[in-house]
């Protein structure tokens, strides 16, 4: 048995880079960047942050919620699956690439209609009645 699944929360580095294919069907790249908290050791030595990017792809629709909903600096959750690739530059060099194929993403950053109030951690009830949104249900 084996598992290729990637769990990270980080933050949007780049505008998300949306193309389009065959019937409308998208496929949505962005950058995440991840950051591990420094800390001072017990002998007075300072260890800095470090950030790790990620490469993130997005297909389908939530490649289209990608566009529509995603920006620079947002937080994001996501899941999915490594995926590395080869290719040869414009110098013939070549190089891989480690891609996170994303099949699961939540948003954790405030919208402009949250206002100050901090993002529910449970989903609402399915029988309450809530307010019609151009917000997506997640």
């Amino acid at each position: 048995m084996s598992v290729n699944k990637v769990i990270l929360i980080g933050n949007v580095g780049r505008e998300p880079n949306v193309r389009y294919y065959d019937r409308e069907q998208a496929v949505a790249s962005l950058t995440l960047a991840t950051t591990e908290r420094g800390y001072q050791l017990q002998n007075g030595t300072q260890v800095p942050d470090r950030t790790e990017w990620h490469n993130l792809v997005f297909w389908g629709g939530i490649a289209k919620t990608v566009e529509k909903y995603v920006h620079k600096g947002d937080k994001l959750y996501v899941e999915g699956t490594l995926r590395s690739r080869t290719y040869d530059d414009k110098n013939g060099v070549t190089r891989t690439i480690v891609e996170i194929y994303v099949n699961n993403m939540e948003m954790l950053s405030r919208t402009p209609q949250q206002g100050a109030a901090a993002p529910s951690a449970t989903p609402a009830s399915p029988t309450a009645s809530a307010p019609a949104t151009d917000q997506p249900p997640f």
